[in-house]
């Protein structure tokens, strides 16, 4: 071994400890239940007008872990919860784990195609949901436990804790994440990996019983598990943002001096739009921490971030669906100038290693791929063996046997001082606002379409920095598709934030020498308006142009018509926020609810108005 990769085994290879020694990892639901035993009396979870006690939320989630039980589950099974943010959905969590099984988080806002392919994958036996979702679930060949109407016979159960018979190697939760062959994936996570991931962050940011967290992130993504769990691990108190709540800005603003919230999180996209809010500076006063991970975090953000909201901790975390949720840590500084923030340093009993193409370690300050060792890895995926041998491969530079690497994917670089610098992609996976997405999945869904003979997704970057997803399509000599066309196909099998916001028709897709699509040879996508259904209506008043003007500046997207969807524009929840910030400036009023449902410049201004008036 070279000098320079024994000091890159020195910095990589050593454990970061935490600031004080952490416990062993435990079963997730014994954490809570210990913090039940000190606070009983404790709020633990408020949802608007509702709240319930530690006891009380124990107490409840005992009550459906017996009614699971006595339907079959034991450990190691899969349960599925299809649920809006809600009390019934923190109970069902937690009634899931103390069952013995783990929780399959399925988000309701999902294509019927998708839900039923997870439900077919995941092979779950029970699923767990609320009674106004019920009529999407069918057809289900399992239980279906509707939290509220089967209540009647839930609340007669005992209340008592169930004894516990899991392992930390247990699992606590499987989430799917998008797959690059066209179909999602489950990453299977223990209990020994999660509570390690929240031991260390208790011991790094020291949540007190007068914290209080947000917990807006969509539970079919990772952040939320820290978000749920870490408040009620510690005597903290969780708030829940009401479903959707988590899009519109001015509604977290106002809740977070409302609710008193301390903690909170954002992808470096919703915090570049959060901090510009009118009145964030008021949120200060409040606010002791902000996590920001999902995303690269840039320097001028990190500025910005300072300058509105000065006296506020801001923590860069990094960390794939892999692993317990985040892996390396980062405490950002006022004062630092850098154009990119780094990812920081492993968190207590997770190792990095840096490897090139050959599996060999890197020197300090070259480039390689982010491997992750250590208790936080994810078992694997779920029936997939194949892939998981592919990404989880034995430790090719450690020194125990048996030791396992996630292969990330992500470049990275490790500076003297032992930080990781995130660089980007190995491969075509990309985050946009947080959402990891594989553009194959996307690409393999176009292609089903009887019209498109072949396709290629690329993410670019808008002249805002924001990056959006464009499809390049090849098709036949038949009738072109319309946008409108597309995405309802797409929206048949792929969630929102997995749709294209243009679509680029070329006769043929460019190729290299070898008989592969020349991505460098794409064109750049161009501003003029696309093919929709709805042909083009020029604007005449002066509040039809005003927001022609501001959906043109925020979308970059000429000529807009008054029929036009601002979704199939390309629009989404960010440039929602901004079409809103913009509107105001001109005196015109509108929430983002009505803008996700009055969805055209002559919905938003005359439907919104005879609306209001009836």
């Amino acid at each position: 071994m070279t000098p320079e990769q024994e000091e890159t085994t020195i910095l990589l290879r050593t454990f970061k400890k935490p600031l004080e020694p952490a416990r062993q990892p435990e079963c997730l639901h014994n954490l809570f239940e210990a913090q039940v035993r000190d606070t009983p009396d404790a709020v633990a979870v408020i949802f608007e007008v509702q709240h319930l006690t530690y006891a009380e939320l124990n107490a409840r989630a005992n009550q459906l872990a017996h009614h699971l039980n006595n339907l079959g589950v034991q450990r190691g099974t899969l349960v599925g919860i299809i649920a809006e943010r809600s009390l019934e959905m923190v109970i069902a969590l937690f009634a899931t784990l103390k069952a013995g099984a783990a929780y399959v988080p399925i988000d309701p806002a999902y294509p019927a195609e998708r839900v039923a392919f997870m439900l077919q994958d995941a092979q779950v036996p029970v699923l767990l949901t609320q009674a106004h979702l019920y009529p999407r679930l069918q057809p289900f060949h399992g239980h279906i436990v509707t939290l509220e109407n089967d209540w009647a016979v839930i609340g007669k159960l005992p209340r008592t804790v169930l004894p516990c018979k899991e392992k930390a190697d247990d699992l606590a939760y499987m989430i799917y994440t998008s797959g690059s062959t066209g179909q999602p994936k489950g990453a299977m996570n223990t209990h020994g990996g999660i509570c390690n991931r929240l031991l260390w962050m208790q011991a790094a940011y020291d949540l007190r019983e007068d914290d209080r967290v947000l917990q807006k992130t969509p539970f079919s993504f990772d952040v939320s598990v820290w978000e749920l769990f870490w408040p009620l691990l510690t005597g903290g108190r969780l708030v829940l943002a009401r479903p959707n709540g988590q899009r519109d800005n001015a509604y977290l603003r106002d809740l977070i001096r409302h609710e008193g919230i301390t903690t909170t999180h954002f992808v470096p996209s919703m915090l570049q739009s959060f901090v510009r809010e009118p009145g964030i500076e008021a949120c200060g006063v409040i606010l002791r921490r902000v996590i920001s991970s999902g995303e690269a975090l840039s320097g001028d953000l990190q500025a910005l971030f300072f300058t509105k909201l000065p006296t506020v901790a801001l923590h860069n975390l990094y960390g794939p669906t892999e692993a317990a949720v985040d892996v390396t840590a980062w405490t950002c500084h006022p004062d630092c100038t850098a154009t990119t923030v780094p990812i920081g340093h492993p968190i207590a009993n997770i190792h990095i290693s840096l490897l090139d193409a050959h599996q060999q370690l890197v020197p300090v300050e070259s480039t390689g791929e982010l491997h992750i060792g250590g208790i936080g890895l994810a078992r694997g995926y779920h029936r997939r063996p194949d892939l998981t041998a592919e990404k989880f491969i034995p430790d090719p530079v450690g020194t125990r046997p048996g030791n396992r690497l996630y292969k990330t994917g992500d470049l990275a670089r490790i500076g003297t001082d032992g930080s990781i610098e995130y660089l980007g992609r190995l491969d075509h996976q990309v985050k946009i606002r947080g959402f990891r997405i594989e553009l194959g999945e996307i690409e393999t869904a176009l292609v089903r379409h009887p019209a498109i003979n072949e396709s290629v997704v690329m993410a670019w970057s808008d002249k805002s920095g924001a990056q959006r997803l464009v499809a390049y399509l090849g098709f036949p000599n038949t009738v072109r598709p319309t946008t409108s066309d597309l995405l309802s196909w797409l929206k048949r099998t792929l969630p929102d934030y997995m749709l294209p916001s243009q679509f680029v028709f070329l006769e043929a897709l460019p190729l290299t020498p070898n008989g592969k699509v020349d991505r460098k040879a794409l064109p750049l996508p161009d501003t003029q308006r696309p093919q929709l259904e709805a042909s083009y209506v020029s604007p005449t008043t002066p509040q039809e142009l005003a927001l022609s003007v501001i959906w043109s500046h925020v979308l970059e997207v000429t000529p807009i018509g008054i029929h036009d969807s601002f979704f199939e524009l390309g629009g989404d929840s960010i440039r929602a926020i901004q079409v809103l910030a913009h509107a105001e400036q001109e005196g015109m009023s509108f929430t983002l609810e009505q803008l996700f449902t009055y969805q055209t410049i002559y919905e938003s201004i005359y439907l919104k108005i005879d609306n209001a008036i009836s």
